[in-house]
């Protein structure tokens, strides 16, 4: 596809993404991945904000696919990523972040790929949190739902979630 995106300078920090979304791919093949989270933390190690992606695959569409217009609706969707800077707050210096991705049912250990993935005790809000719709898209094989969540202005500082 020719789709234009910005791409990470440090190599390290581009081979961690590319892994990442790499792995993740069998499992959004078979319909287990629900969403994909890229989180950033505080200083404390409590979430800041997530960037969640809803993520659903229509398998039975088959060749049916008309490449272009998932191009053409994927770029528009992308694009958008770039200017949803305004949605977010500054982070500070002592900030952290990582890729979490959160599965409809649990995958088995029958190959190598399954254990990329393991699970995690990120430490979660105890309010639900403020979300934000950023952009969605529906062009088959694939819809996509991106919003950002923050926490709830009534969330205790001291979580610890």
């Amino acid at each position: 596809m020719n789709v234009v995106v910005q791409r990470a300078r440090h190599p390290l920090l581009s081979d961690y993404i590319h892994s990442a979304v790499s792995a993740l791919l069998p499992f959004i093949h078979k319909g287990l991945v629900e969403r994909v989270v890229v989180i950033f933390y505080d200083e404390q190690h409590i979430p800041a904000e997530r960037f969640a992606f809803k993520i659903s695959v229509n398998q039975s569409g088959g060749s049916n696919v008309i490449e272009n217009e998932l191009e053409f609706t994927l770029r528009s969707f992308l694009v958008k990523l770039s200017v949803s800077g305004s949605l977010t707050k500054p982070l500070t210096n002592d900030s952290r972040w990582e890729i979490t991705a959160y599965f409809r049912a649990l995958p088995g250990h029958d190959n190598k790929e399954e254990l990329l993935w393991v699970p995690t005790d990120t430490k979660q809000w105890q309010l639900p949190p403020v979300i934000t719709p950023i952009k969605s898209m529906s062009s088959e094989p694939l819809k996509v739902q991106l919003y950002v969540e923050h926490p709830s202005s009534a969330e205790p500082k001291d979580s610890e979630g």
